[in-house]
């Protein structure tokens, strides 16, 4: 068997070459490696007329107009070239003039002129189109097939004779002009030792322009007119990294055919009788001659071999394939390597060397020990463990490392460790006992145990690990895992697990548990004000007071930045729970010291209990968290104990939060228009545009209904902005009909947060055309007091623009006097609080009176809301008001409403609605 060894490698080797298809692969590498050792130029007779950068340049963008290509046979005709093809695909109409006189051309210059067709897979995966000149083109012109076959590498090496299209066979381009017979010869290699680059190639628009010295050298010459331009994409990868355009691989083509340079692999019973050659010369040499000498003769045939198929590549159109015979040899020199090497020996050096490196540089320890339980090894890492020399221990009993040797752990179970690790799969049992060291010190020990059967009898060795550091990491790893980090409680998860077991024995006892969630008030501002340093000293003085006020048995967790729970079955809680959450509150009215500094926190919680609370851990502190949001928006400081109704509030939202946006999506929104007129003589004046949800089942959604939930919700910038676009865009229509009114849009918080306004309105005034004065935003008091500043700013700059900026819903605010003052407004509304009972309350008299007054000596006209009687609109005269709204001069209406009542220009006069 070892005779034939090799020669059953080489079968090997032979077989899955074969089978995997790296025959051809190396076979083409090295054909191609022939064409780079043995170049050769080529004719000169095919000239490549290129449509290439400089052409594009001077002509424009390709496609061009076919009466160029036209002028261009004209051309070449008159410099009495040979055969002309074009590498252009016609199969396309352009304009009638330039394909007449592109047909004229083709019939003046005798018919010598070969046009393309080719094959153009479907995008859809189904039959190939065929692309063919048009008639015309046709029947002027000889056929030529200009596909080529791409192969698995991606390079191009075949060139076909032709190609069957429809039910004609049409020669090939290259074949065509070379004046070759195509009668389905099967495609040969093309020579790509043949330089593309000596290939004589003239710029399409030297010949167009007639350039003398262009065309003459082009006479008696074969034609190939194709594009070269990189952008114009028609390239293809050839042999040795090259990579050639269409026309210049057509040329390469015709060269080959010219100069008999059609290649052909060589039959493969060479190939076959130059294999049995060389097996038969191994079989004879293998045992008489020593490896060198076999190892030359086999460099020195594959050498011949490569030489020799070179030579003929060279000098013949013949390919000889030696990719298998090298493979032969190859194999053939890694059996002789594989026989003179003594794997069995070196393995042994390898290991006994390689074992002394490895036990003498371990950072863990590691110990022999001999059939008579006495240590034999001892490396450096077991010093450091355990702090015994070598000269100390080696000799000594494995037990003197142990700290309970006469409990379960001790030499005879260390054993016992060892000849179990041969029955385990990967040789080793780990074990972990107590170690003991030098100076007395006990510690927790790893040992990784091992055992074999040696000269001197039964034998096993011990990687020893302290594991003292690992274990402390672990707990604190378990620790963190189950508590926060900054005040030592229990965590999320940690609480969660608590409450499953809380909810297991209330079920078994038929008993309540408790869930607090506790978020503090005013929290943020202690960060604003003092620092998180600051921060992190209350939140540890909360958790220290609350695992203080909740008793032993409650789980007291922190849950995030400012936010606490508290669970406990409700028997603990010493009462009623709401008398404990109202005990934990009151816990914190004492004010809470850290360092030098007092703070004063407040206490919001939201009370979840099991059963009616929810029915398991997830609910609880779902429900909790939502009683938490009802107690700080309304009972801030206080605990709100959940009921059903508080989820059924939220989901109600959420799902006309879900509606809303579907509405803004189906354009269900709509604007209504309120009138405003001049009190005096009643003449249209403006109007407001108010928002309108037409629901495509409930019919028309109150405002009142819609609008606070868009406030509150991430549609609302959303929607103020269609609302002001909508409203300038029907500001703008009603200008350019002639009817200047002056629309009024109610800004909404978001508008002021998420960027910059000012710049917003001067876009959409630009974008509009609306004339800016036609155009009045109209700001609440909740408005400006966020980030004043900013905002003052913000509606300078608006009102340097021209609109109009007036202060709605007056009076109903804290400080709306001292807005008047610090912020740029030109009016303001008086809100119709004060107006519906104008005639019969003196208090409302008086306000509205003196905001009016107010606003004359400030320069600020007064727009009054709610005006619903003839009455109230002429005291409201009386008392100076200029202009008013109401439903008795109009209610909100749609635009086709609102133009239907006020058909004449803005100035006319309105009658009572």
């Amino acid at each position: 068997m070892k005779r034939y060894r090799p020669h059953i490698l080489v079968v090997i080797a032979l077989a899955v070459v074969l089978s995997t298809g790296w025959h051809a692969a190396l076979r083409n590498s090295l054909t191609d490696l022939r064409f780079a050792w043995q170049s050769r130029a080529a004719s000169g007779d095919v000239v490549v007329v290129a449509i290439d950068a400089p052409s594009i340049d001077r002509i424009g963008v390709w496609p061009w107009p076919r009466r160029l290509h036209a002028e261009l046979l004209q051309r070449l005709e008159s410099a009495g070239v040979g055969d002309i093809a074009f590498d252009v695909d016609f199969s396309a109409p352009s304009d009638a003039a330039s394909d007449e006189a592109f047909v004229r051309a083709l019939r003046d210059v005798g018919g010598s002129t070969v046009l393309p067709s080719f094959k153009q897979p479907a995008t859809n995966g189904g039959a190939a189109h065929i692309n063919r000149p048009l008639k015309p083109f046709s029947n002027q012109s000889w056929p030529a097939v200009v596909n080529v076959a791409v192969e698995p590498d991606g390079l191009v090496r075949r060139y076909p004779f032709g190609e069957k299209l429809g039910d004609s066979f049409v020669p090939s381009m290259a074949v065509v002009l070379a004046g070759q017979n195509a009668s389905r010869i099967p495609p040969f290699l093309i020579d790509f030792g043949i330089r593309a680059e000596s290939i004589p190639r003239v710029s399409y628009v030297d010949v167009l322009r007639g350039d003398a010295a262009t065309l003459a050298g082009l006479k008696g010459k074969k034609i190939i007119v194709g594009a070269t331009a990189l952008e114009l994409g028609d390239r293809f990868s050839i042999p040795n990294g090259g990579i050639a355009s269409g026309p210049i691989l057509q040329a390469l083509a015709t060269e080959s055919i010219l100069q008999n340079r059609m290649l052909r692999w060589t039959s493969g019973v060479g190939m076959i009788l130059g294999l049995a050659a060389l097996s038969l010369l191994m079989m004879f040499s293998w045992r008489p001659f020593v490896s060198g000498v076999r190892v030359a003769m086999l460099v020195a045939a594959a050498a011949v071999v490569e030489t020799t198929a070179v030579m003929v590549q060279a000098k013949f159109p013949l390919v000889i394939d030696t990719s298998l015979f090298h493979i032969a040899i190859i194999a053939y020199l890694t059996a002789i390597a594989l026989d003179e090497i003594d794997f069995r020996g070196l393995l042994g050096r390898i290991a006994e060397s390689r074992f002394h490196r490895i036990a003498m540089s371990l950072g863990d320890g590691l110990v022999c020990i001999g059939q008579d339980h006495r240590i034999t090894v001892w490396n450096p890492g077991a010093s450091a463990i355990f702090g015994y020399l070598p000269a100390e221990i080696i000799g000594r009993s494995f037990e003197t490392l142990c700290a309970t040797p006469e409990g379960s752990v001790g030499p005879f179970s260390m054993r016992d460790a060892a000849r179990q690790a041969l029955l385990v799969p990967g040789g080793a049992v780990v074990v972990e006992f107590e170690g003991r060291r030098k100076n007395g010190e006990t510690f927790p020990v790893e040992a990784s145990f091992s055992g074999w059967d040696g000269a001197d009898g039964f034998q096993y060795g011990a990687i020893l690990r302290d594991i003292s550091l690992r274990k402390r990491e672990a707990e604190h790893v378990r620790f963190l895992a189950e508590h926060d980090a900054l005040t030592g409680l229990a965590n999320r998860g940690t609480l969660h697990a608590a409450l499953v077991d809380l909810i297991g024995a209330a079920e078994l006892q038929s008993s309540e548990v408790a869930l607090l969630v506790l978020g503090l008030d005013g929290f943020q501002q202690i960060n604003d004000m003092f620092g998180h340093s600051a921060g992190d000293l209350v939140l540890q003085a909360i958790a220290e007071r609350l695992t203080r006020e909740a008793g032993e048995r409650a789980t007291v967790a922190r849950l995030s930045g400012d936010e606490f729970a508290i669970a406990l079955p409700c028997a603990e809680a010493g009462g009623p729970i709401a008398d404990f959450a109202r005990r934990i509150a009151h816990a914190f009215e004492a004010p809470i010291a850290t360092g030098t500094r007092q703070h004063r926190v407040r206490i919001s919680t939201g009370v979840a209990v099991y059963p009616e609370g929810g029915r398991s851990a997830d609910d609880l502190l779902s429900n909790g968290h939502l009683a938490l949001s009802r107690a700080k928006a309304t009972r801030r400081g206080s605990h709100v104990i959940f009921e059903s109704h508080i989820r059924q509030e939220l989901e109600n939202r959420l799902t006309l939060e879900s509606e809303l946006a579907l509405a803004a999506d189906r354009n269900e929104f709509e604007l209504f228009y309120q009138p405003q007129v001049r009190l005096a003589d009643g003449s249209l004046v403006g109007a407001e545009a108010l928002i309108r949800w037409r629901h495509p089942v409930r019919g028309y959604v109150s405002p009142g209904e819609f609008m606070p939930v868009v406030n509150t919700s991430a549609l609302s910038e959303r929607i103020a902005n269609w609302v002001m676009e909508t409203a300038c865009r029907q500001a703008r229509a009603w200008e350019l009909s002639g009817n200047r009114v002056r629309v009024a849009i109610n800004l909404s918080p978001s508008q002021l947060h998420s960027g910059d306004l000012a710049h917003s309105v001067a876009a959409l005034l630009e974008a509009t055309g609306l004339t800016p004065s036609l155009l009045e935003l109209e700001v609440t008091e909740d408005i400006l007091l966020h980030d004043e500043g900013r905002v003052l700013d913000m509606f300078k700059r608006i009102q340097e623009l021209g609109v109009r900026v007036v202060f709605d819903d007056f009076g109903t605010g804290y400080a709306s006097l001292s807005y008047l003052k610090k912020f740029p407004l030109d009016g303001l509304k008086i809100d119709r609080s004060f107006v519906l009972d104008l005639l019969a309350d003196s208090d409302d008299a008086a306000i509205v009176g003196s905001t009016i007054g107010l606003s004359k000596q400030l320069g600020l006209t007064v727009v009054a809301e709610g005006i619903e009687n003839r009455a109230t609109a002429e005291i409201l005269v009386e008392m100076g008001c200029e202009e008013g709204q109401g439903y008795f001069f109009g209610r909100p209406m749609p635009v086709d409403a609102f133009e239907r009542q006020f058909p004449a220009v803005a100035n006319s006069v309105v009658s009572a609605a």
